[in-house]
């Protein structure tokens, strides 16, 4: 055990973890020249065409240090706020991190959230300052800033270019010199974390974990702690950039484990796998359940392919267990999932992972986060989506949840991002100068607001200059109202919202203007209306397409045209009883692009 380090890197989003992640592999000759290729562990297609890690992958590495053979597992972890939760797992699996800050942006929101995180698992840091062969380099100044940060010595921050290489070589020496070794008993009850899962087609479940106590060979009968069912082991082995078979997994390493489980129902992230013959007393305390904050409905386009959908999601899940979903059904869509995510990134990775992967097309309805709402009886409701709205006469008050926010930027743009806050409903907490021209405020906002399109706002205004980070600090009352959208008279239930009284009006003027450029012309008129109960605050009209039915009448009488006007009309009125709107995907999707 005195030969294994486990250790992550955290950053903010685009600071460099991957690339760095790159040369850690190539120093210690990991992968050979041909395998070798840039953001080598983001094997994602997607992960690649955005430029962000979306999985945390774990690798295991050798180190030469003073003649003797380490082993270094690194977890690599994504930056953006919306995986966070990928990055509590890997930080409860390591002992130590190295934390990476960009040269040229200095510490970011993310940075800090993140570090505490690592702070709080008593994790050791070491900081590492990247990209100084860049010309926009301030590396005396960003040293000063992560030195206030961590309170540690400018000659402490390893200096490194991850592009070139330069620098990199003495960070293997120090996450052997620095970072602890595992703790852990290894002729004790086997204890192991599952931090990550899989699932393969051909060989089932693949679980992830790290071993606390004891160890674990092939062929042991284990059982897992939530589910309390038992198996064999068919396999372990470490993880290189393909799974290693071996024949034993020690205490303190990070290895896989297959135990022919098909039912992904079966694996839990976070769970605790051990002996059946010898079990340990309790669960390893691992990270906290995941609480999404953005729920959205999920349907098969076809009908038909609703329990296809239901298995693919729980194969999913396994993949990416921030990620939940129950049935529900829709008088528009039919029956399927509603679905909670971490935010609108992760909707919009989820909903292309599930067609590239699993060629899974689906139709994702408006975004909203959960409310609870107090009954005039005294009960408290969970409300996810706004049909499940206990009726007006009934409700004593609604609390939405709110968020606090942390924004760093430049303080040229600190006017336009105090006036986005503020009309978001935002309230001031602090303001504070990190340096003479970088400051951080603090922000209580209601998280509704910030759901849509805030984070691109807040990027537009400060030139991509400001970062964001947030967490949610609990339930304030909130005068909401219902907006129904009605189409020819009916109201479709995907499309309908819980918003603030004060922004109703506008939100719906702006949904009629824009279902109106969206949905195809019939042969009848289509009111597209926007109500609050029975009141209808806004409307637009879908014009019907009419075909000149006078065309064959030259001259004659007027009576004969009209006529065959008439005649027309009571057909289009006919039609409209019995005509059905179809309403397209992009019109689900439009909503959140209201202002562009």
């Amino acid at each position: 055990m005195q030969h294994i380090r486990n250790f992550c890197i955290i950053a903010h989003i685009d600071h460099g973890k991957s690339t760095l992640a790159d040369r850690l592999l190539e120093l210690t000759r990991t992968l050979g020249a041909r395998d070798m290729e840039n953001q080598v562990l983001d094997d994602m297609d997607l992960e690649k065409e955005k430029g962000i890690t979306i999985k945390s992958h774990a690798i295991q590495m050798v180190h030469q240090y003073h003649g003797e053979s380490y082993k270094l597992n690194l977890i690599d972890t994504p930056g953006h706020v919306d995986f966070s939760y990928e990055v509590s797992r890997s930080i409860a699996s390591c002992e130590g991190a190295l934390l990476v800050v960009d040269a040229s942006q200095g510490v970011q929101a993310q940075t800090i959230s993140n570090l505490y995180m690592a702070i709080d698992h008593g994790l050791e840091i070491i900081p590492v300052l990247n990209k100084i062969d860049m010309e926009s380099a301030q590396v005396e100044l960003v040293t000063d800033e992560i030195c206030d940060l961590l309170g540690c010595k400018p000659e402490d921050v390893f200096k490194v270019s991850a592009r070139t290489g330069e620098g990199v070589a003495p960070i293997l020496d120090a996450i052997v010199e620095k970072i602890p070794a595992p703790q852990g008993d290894p002729a004790g009850p086997l204890q192991a974390l599952i931090f990550d899962s899989v699932f393969n087609s051909f060989r089932g479940v693949i679980a992830y974990f790290k071993i606390k106590n004891g160890s674990i060979r092939k062929g042991d009968k284990v059982k897992f702690f939530a589910t309390g069912q038992d198996y064999e082991v068919e396999e372990v082995g470490i993880l290189k950039m393909k799974l290693v078979p071996t024949q034993e997994i020690g205490c303190g390493d990070v290895g896989y484990v297959i135990t022919g489980i098909k039912s992904a129902a079966e694996v839990k992230v976070g769970d605790t796998v051990t002996h059946v013959a010898r079990p340990c007393s309790e669960a390893i305390a691992g990270f906290e359940e995941v609480k999404p904050m953005v729920f959205a409905g999920m349907y098969p386009v076809q009908a038909d392919k609703f329990e296809e959908l239901r298995t693919v999601l729980e194969k999913f899940q396994l993949n990416d267990a921030s990620f939940v979903y129950e049935p529900e059904s829709s008088l528009a869509l039919g029956s399927g999932f509603r679905c909670g995510f971490l935010g609108l990134l992760h909707l919009e990775i989820v909903q292309e992972r599930l067609f590239r992967e699993f060629d899974m097309d689906v139709i994702t309805t408006v975004p909203n986060v959960s409310y609870k709402v107090y009954t005039t009886q005294g009960e408290v409701v969970d409300v996810h989506n706004p049909s499940g709205l206990p009726p007006q006469t009934l409700i004593d008050h609604i609390e939405e949840p709110y968020i606090r926010a942390q924004i760093i930027s430049k303080s040229d743009f600190f006017g336009p991002i105090m006036k986005l806050c503020l009309d978001r409903r935002g309230t001031l907490i602090g303001q504070h100068y990190i340096t003479a021209d970088r400051v951080e405020l603090t922000y209580d906002m209601p998280l509704s607001e910030i759901v849509f399109d805030f984070y691109d706002k807040l990027k537009t205004i400060s030139k991509g200059y400001a970062s964001f980070d947030y967490h949610v600090t609990g339930f304030r009352p909130a005068r909401l109202v219902k907006l129904d959208i009605l189409l020819n008279g009916d109201p479709a239930d995907a499309l309908s919202t819980l918003i603030h009284e004060d922004n109703a009006y506008t939100f719906g003027r702006k949904m009629c203007e824009k279902l109106k450029d969206l949905i195809p012309r019939q042969q009848f008129d289509i009111p597209i209306q926007a109500a609050i109960g029975a009141k209808i605050i806004a409307r637009e009209t879908v014009r019907q397409v009419r075909k000149d039915v006078t065309a064959k009448c030259y001259g004659g009488d007027v009576t004969r045209k009209r006529k065959l006007l008439e005649k027309q009309k009571e057909g289009k009125k006919r039609m409209r009883q019995i005509g059905t709107v179809q309403v397209p995907q992009s019109a689900f999707m439009a909503v959140l692009k209201l202002d562009s």
